[in-house]
């Protein structure tokens, strides 16, 4: 829908679905307030675009401070739920607190700004309502916002005081997304306490509410441990570490006796190599266990090999971030690692490195 300071932000069709949800509802406190008739609707309406409107805001005001620090923001998404902005990852503690309460700082300043407007205006009017309308909008999204658990900017908050005090981001992330857990099941418990202590039965719709609002925070703390344990390991990456040594054969040796000299060699993949011992292939590991056990005899090892080229010939010596970023670049399901001096190191297979990452 636009790029506002550069970042481009996108419009789940799903808006739409709460865009109604909210205009229905709404609606009647509209009409009972104004008496618009159908143009209560419109109003209502509004409400629903000032409470995305203020996610926006709100998601930008991470984006700038984001940039501010020298991160990259990728894109603003806006959904049913609220809105997410994708932004690099933070590499100290202070900047991570910063980026998270830019957001709920920034939508309770214009609630409160909302609010002095709203004191301004004449009871009963269309101006009355929508400033109603913009400091309630921002209020909820700066609240909610706040409480104390991942995916919210609260948990974020939480991460990063923990993470400042045990110099640890990975014990920030686990005490974050507990947190968050826990507050998923109090979100889905909140309309049975409710209905208990004013002894009516539960609403079928803050039911409906609450589960969708507690599935969501529940499913993004988990996913947020889990992609920081991924990211705890990248670090410890090292392409040696997952170099197979290679045995070398000629392009017409039959793909079964390729297998043999492998063995015999204690080998983890095979190269095929030209006359002058030269490497120009890898032996596609995948492609000989495609082939039945009674044709590997008859099927030469040429025709189940992906040729070198200079997309995946890849240093020896790269680790950590440096690694994936080659892997990412250059996608194949194997890699010849080669030494400073243009050696043979070993093969890399992609699926051994996916495999350090369960």
């Amino acid at each position: 829908m636009g790029r506002p300071f550069g970042v481009p932000v996108y419009v789940s069709p799903s808006w739409l679905v709460i865009a109604a949800l909210i205009t229905l509802l709404y609606r009647p406190l509209v009409e009972g307030e104004l008496a618009l008739g159908p143009w209560s609707y419109l109003v209502a309406f509004v409400f629903a675009v000032l409470l995305y409107g203020s996610v926006l805001v709100h998601e930008l005001a991470h984006s700038v401070v984001a940039r501010l620090y020298g991160l990259p923001v990728h894109w603003i998404s806006l959904y049913m739920l609220g809105g997410v902005s994708q932004i690099g990852e933070s590499r100290t503690p202070s900047r991570e607190f910063w980026i998270a309460f830019s957001g709920p700082l920034l939508s309770l300043g214009l609630a409160g700004l909302g609010y002095v407007a709203y004191g301004y205006t004449t009871p009963a009017t269309v101006a009355h309502v929508l400033l109603w309308q913009l400091w309630v909008a921002n209020a909820i999204v700066g609240v909610f916002n706040l409480l104390p658990g991942l995916p919210l900017d609260g948990g974020r908050l939480v991460r990063a005081v923990v993470w400042g005090v045990t110099r640890r981001p990975m014990a920030g992330t686990v005490v974050a997304s507990w947190a968050g857990r826990l507050l998923a099941v109090l979100v889905v418990a909140l309309p049975f306490l409710n209905a208990a202590l004013v002894g009516t039965p539960p609403e079928l719709f803050a039911v409906l509410w609450a589960v969708l609002l507690g599935a969501f925070i529940w499913l993004n703390a988990g996913s947020a441990l889990r992609t920081a344990r991924i990211r705890e390991r990248i670090p410890a990456l090292r392409a040696r570490r997952f170099a197979r040594t290679v045995v070398s054969v000629v392009a017409d040796t039959p793909a079964a006796e390729a297998r043999r000299r492998m063995a015999e060699a204690d080998a983890g993949a095979i190269l095929v190599a030209d006359p002058a011992g030269a490497p120009t292939s890898i032996v596609s590991e995948a492609a000989v266990q495609a082939v039945p056990e009674s044709r590997l005899p008859w099927v030469t090892v040429s025709s189940l090999a992906r040729s070198i080229t200079s997309d995946n010939v890849i240093s020896a010596d790269l680790e950590g971030e440096s690694l994936l970023e080659v892997l990412r670049q250059h996608p194949a399901p194997e890699y010849l690692l080669a030494e400073t001096d243009g050696s043979v190191c070993g093969v890399l297979y992609l699926s051994d490195v996916n495999a350090a990452f369960p």
